[in-house]
């Protein structure tokens, strides 16, 4: 069970909140995890004394969705009213902070995980750390905007190597990429990333929020629109034989017999 708290909302220094994914032994993205973050984000959002957010995970930063909870959507054939559309609106939320965030990877970063880092506006990663995009060995598709978070920063090749392939990349691929802005020493990623929260946290908060704004602007449409017009590709991709034989082996521990 996830603990009652996760994610973990501190404030390790001032006018800086700390959100903390706190699931041992990988940080699953449960359901009743997603609505707390859900929770922690509105309130970050309306609180003015914090000028700076770093997302990071307790010793690793998170391997994505709770494959166990997916068995019973798939048969009972409702992943978008009890999961998927909860989690689009949840990273939304945080991409749409008008806060600069900071992502600190320690471990890895696998699926719903590093679409959720993707959100951030700075990501760092510790020296090894691994990151990709695996859900097609599920027989799925990354369902909360993945896919088009990675093809803005790294452009339609490296994109479809991590979609396509589903290979986790190091970290100094993923700096080499543009995926991710910063390798840090091994477990110093959480102090490079609040080094750098104190930093934008002395930066005009409205300034801040409108260079966010202009990036945006510039980026042209956003994730938003796509990813939801994707959902329904993973609705059907969810629900497949494909689909279901790519839990089922995940759960059992075996490799997938796809047809």
């Amino acid at each position: 069970m996830p603990h009652e708290s996760s994610p973990v909302l501190s404030y390790p220094f001032d006018a800086v909140a700390q959100i903390t994914l706190s699931n041992p032994p990988v940080n699953a993205l449960t359901r009743p995890a997603t609505r707390r973050m859900h929770a922690v984000l509105r309130e970050l959002a309306r609180d003015a004394t914090i000028r700076a957010v770093v997302l990071t995970g307790e010793r690793v930063f998170s391997a994505g969705s709770d494959i166990s909870e997916m068995p019973e959507m798939q048969n009972d054939g409702d992943v978008l009213a009890r999961k998927s559309t909860l989690e689009n609106a949840t990273l939304d939320l945080l991409a749409a902070l008008p806060l600069p965030t900071v992502a600190a990877i320690d471990g890895f970063a696998l699926g719903g995980g590093l679409e959720m880092a993707l959100c951030c506006d700075l990501v760092v990663a510790d020296a090894g750390a691994r990151l990709g995009l695996p859900e097609i060995d599920l027989g799925v598709i990354p369902s909360s905007g993945g896919s088009m978070r990675a093809l803005r920063r790294v452009g339609q090749a490296r994109a479809a190597e991590l979609v396509l392939l589903g290979e986790p990349i190091t970290a100094e691929t993923a700096l080499e990429w543009g995926l991710i802005n910063r390798v840090a020493p091994r477990g110093a990623s959480l102090s490079v990333a609040l080094d750098l929260a104190q930093t934008l946290a002395r930066k005009s908060r409205s300034a801040v929020h409108a260079n966010k704004r202009a990036l945006e602007l510039t980026f042209g449409p956003s994730p938003y629109e796509p990813a939801q017009r994707a959902l329904p590709v993973f609705e059907e991709a969810f629900g497949s034989t494909d689909g279901r034989e790519g839990v089922r082996a995940f759960l059992a521990k075996e490799s997938p017999r796809f047809r």
